[in-house]
């Protein structure tokens, strides 16, 4: 029986603009995407029958069929043949309900893990395109690195990467289901819009200070109450400390700061996570290379 283990990569979203709602039920999205050195690790393990999920470290609710499940289906339906006997162990560092894309990490890895086991010539469009099918970001967690990302999140555009820096993510300690924020999101005035062209634009120049100055969520319009308080003392505590420039990232309740440095973002950090546990001091993560 084979094994194959392999880290996952969380996510942020410098900016994010909703341009509307489809016919299909999905929102048009229109965003700037980075990856992030926080992550789970996924073990694939080939078994004798059935699939099995196996998650430490965290508690998550799941339905009969697990995203994992449900991708490991898709991938084999693509390749025409039955799902061997598989378990998947989810070692969770990443929090759930938190804007960071850690499930779809998750799911990412999974299928990176089976394109490696049963189909290592299959490219990574294919992989994406299957990943596509299962979760809205998991083909940017297949891809990583810095894209804009269109449709539902699955349109993606390489961008030049983002200059060395080191961020500061804060999770309050609620959570914040996706399907609940974007049905606030209808019929609502979401205020002024991220500059995504301009943050593009500052990518290309290397302009860290110019993509800081740019960041921008549209769901931090529909926070009420003691979510919005709460993100918005801690975007003061990253600023007022020396970040750049900060935003809560998806569909939040974390919010991340910019810093030149770790040097420049080691106190606030410290200040943060002794009040909020779910605190890291992060660095950028460039563009996967395996599936090239």
């Amino acid at each position: 029986m084979r094994t194959i283990a392999l880290e996952t990569y969380a996510k942020v979203n410098l900016a994010l603009d909703i341009l509307g709602r489809r016919e299909d039920g999905y929102h048009d999205m229109y965003m700037v995407m980075q990856t992030i050195s926080l992550g789970d690790t996924v073990t694939v393990t080939e078994t004798a029958e059935g699939f099995a999920l196996l998650v430490e470290g965290e508690t998550l609710p799941r339905d009969s069929k697990s995203m994992e499940q449900q991708a490991t289906e898709t991938f084999f339906r693509a390749l025409g043949r039955p799902v061997p006997g598989l378990e998947v162990r989810l070692e969770k560092r990443v929090p759930a309900y938190a804007g960071l894309g850690g499930g779809s990490a998750d799911v990412a890895a999974v299928l990176r893990c089976l394109r490696n086991l049963y189909c290592p010539e299959m490219s990574r469009l294919e992989l994406e395109t299957i990943g596509a099918r299962v979760g809205s970001d998991v083909a940017f967690c297949l891809r990583g690195g810095t894209c804009l990302a269109q449709g539902r999140g699955e349109r993606l555009t390489d961008l030049s990467p983002l200059p060395e820096c080191a961020f500061v993510l804060c999770k309050p300690s609620f959570g914040l289901p996706t399907p609940a924020l974007f049905a606030r999101v209808d019929n609502q005035d979401l205020g002024p819009r991220p500059d995504v062209d301009g943050m593009a634009a500052a990518l290309e120049r290397g302009d860290l200070s110019a993509v800081a100055a740019r960041l921008g969520n549209v769901f931090e319009a529909v926070l009420a109450g003691e979510e919005a308080e709460a993100v918005a003392a801690i975007k003061r505590t990253l600023l007022r400390r020396g970040a750049m420039g900060a935003a809560m990232s998806g569909s939040g309740p974390t919010v991340f700061g910019i810093f030149p440095n770790r040097a420049a973002a080691r106190g606030v950090y410290g200040d943060l996570i002794a009040r909020y546990p779910q605190t890291y001091l992060v660095s950028p993560v460039k563009k996967f290379r395996e599936l090239e």
